[in-house]
């Protein structure tokens, strides 16, 4: 039984350490992104709703990521635990899922909080590449294509996400600082937070997850 929740910024590796910690744990990887995105395929209430705010370009409002996201917390595969990611967001959002899983007689066991320096981040970021035709992932330093620009796998051209650009990841670090970082501070006061040094390479920040995680 392990319920936890993955913490970082942009680029601080979580997509890389959640594939990880869910093989080893055997619990499901709920990503609040994938959510939204099934309901909004299934065309369920809470996608139509959801959808309305972001056919406006607004934010989805908190009180509907935690309907949501807890709606997907009753599921069955999430008996034996979760790894949540992208959610909470807001000290609003980790309050009602503590309320949530208070009322089901259910409490996080941990939080793991990935902590990367902002200039690592940056050059992490603005290095992706990306294949135009099939869809490949490189980067211009840990994952180089053999022929620069051009994809190994189909010959494609290799572009910069739009997002991926340094202007983009300073604000996108910027906004985590102030809405997420906090929730650090939350969990800290709960002593169910571990910090873990992202700077190190992946399977040492992996070694140090299952450490605080435990076997």
């Amino acid at each position: 039984m392990l319920r936890t929740i993955l913490l970082g910024p942009p680029g601080a590796g979580k997509g890389t350490q959640a594939v990880k910690i869910v093989e080893k744990y055997h619990i499901p990887h709920i990503s609040t992104g994938d959510i939204f995105r099934e309901n909004i395929k299934n065309g369920t209430d809470l996608g139509n709703r959801a959808k309305a705010y972001m056919d406006r370009g607004e934010l989805v409002p908190d009180e509907l990521v935690v309907e949501i996201a807890t709606d997907r917390l009753t599921k069955a595969d999430c008996k034996n635990g979760f790894l949540l990611d992208g959610f909470p967001r807001t000290i609003f959002q980790a309050e009602k899922l503590d309320e949530f899983l208070e009322g089901r007689g259910e409490k996080l066991d941990k939080v793991i909080n990935i902590d990367v320096e902002k200039s690592a981040l940056v050059k992490r970021i603005t290095g992706r590449r990306v294949c135009k035709q099939c869809g490949a992932g490189y980067h211009i330093e840990n994952i180089p294509p053999k022929k620069e620009g051009v994809c190994d796998n189909c010959g494609g051209e290799l572009i910069q996400r739009e997002d991926d650009t340094e202007e983009t990841v300073l604000n996108r670090i910027d906004v985590y600082n102030k809405q997420t970082r906090p929730l650090a501070e939350y969990y800290e006061k709960s002593g169910i937070i571990a910090n873990i040094d992202g700077n190190k390479d992946l399977e040492d920040v992996l070694a140090d997850i299952v450490k605080a995680l435990g076997d």
